[in-house]
């Protein structure tokens, strides 16, 4: 009897391991995979123009439960997205390159914007940081700020079925004139990357990144 006892104290200890070790593994390979998703998408996003941005904010908060619209290119009046779930919210899009922070006058804007759609919230996302005075005064107009790390926790809470880097290859960055001729510019392949190029090439040989 004693021998039994001991036997099934043994199998008990061996289950509750063998889970404990089956749990460990899958939650080790679940941060390995959205380590890999955060390297695949954080790269990309960081060359996006504005626009490739505010496409990609509206795919990923579409997967978030939210019915985002994005505005249009001019008249947008301070917001880039519009979007509902439970409430309205205005969204302002700032791709920046993360060294840059993001001023005080993007929360000034979405604030306006929140007025002028009748919105519930407004917030601010980048893919970058935000100043002092930017922190003070959203939290003085209730004003919600998305920085890098936090949306990098949005890219991490859902399993997404797109990549920035199909929205970086595949959607046309927005339309821009030559600084030095006036000519319109075109996206071009290089060795490494994309950029935008001079149509008026070999006459003007003026590039420029597509992240300006």
């Amino acid at each position: 009897m004693d021998n039994f006892i001991t036997s099934i104290g043994y199998f008990l200890v061996f289950v509750i391991v063998f889970k404990g070790a089956l749990l460990l593994y899958q939650t080790l390979r679940t941060r390995k995979y959205q380590k890999a998703l955060l390297k695949a998408d954080m790269p990309y996003i960081d060359k996006m123009d504005g626009r490739q941005f505010e496409i990609y904010l509206q795919i990923l908060f579409r997967h978030l439960g939210y019915d985002p619209e994005v505005t249009k290119q001019s008249g947008d009046f301070g917001a880039d997205l519009v979007m509902k779930r439970d409430e309205k919210i205005v969204v302002q899009a700032k791709r920046y390159g993360y060294k840059n922070r993001v001023s005080l006058s993007a929360v000034q804007e979405v604030y306006g914007a929140k007025a002028y759609y009748r919105a519930n919230q407004a917030w601010v996302v980048t893919n970058s940081y935000f100043t002092k005075q930017a922190k003070e005064l959203a939290a003085a107009c209730d004003v919600k700020l998305i920085d890098r790390e936090d949306l990098q926790a949005l890219i991490r809470a859902i399993n997404p079925t797109f990549e920035a880097k199909e929205i970086y290859e595949n959607v046309t960055p927005e339309a821009r004139k030559c600084p030095t001729c006036g000519k319109q510019l075109v996206v071009r392949q290089g060795k490494t990357d994309r950029f935008f190029g001079c149509s008026s090439f070999p006459a003007c040989r003026h590039t420029e990144k597509i992240n300006k």
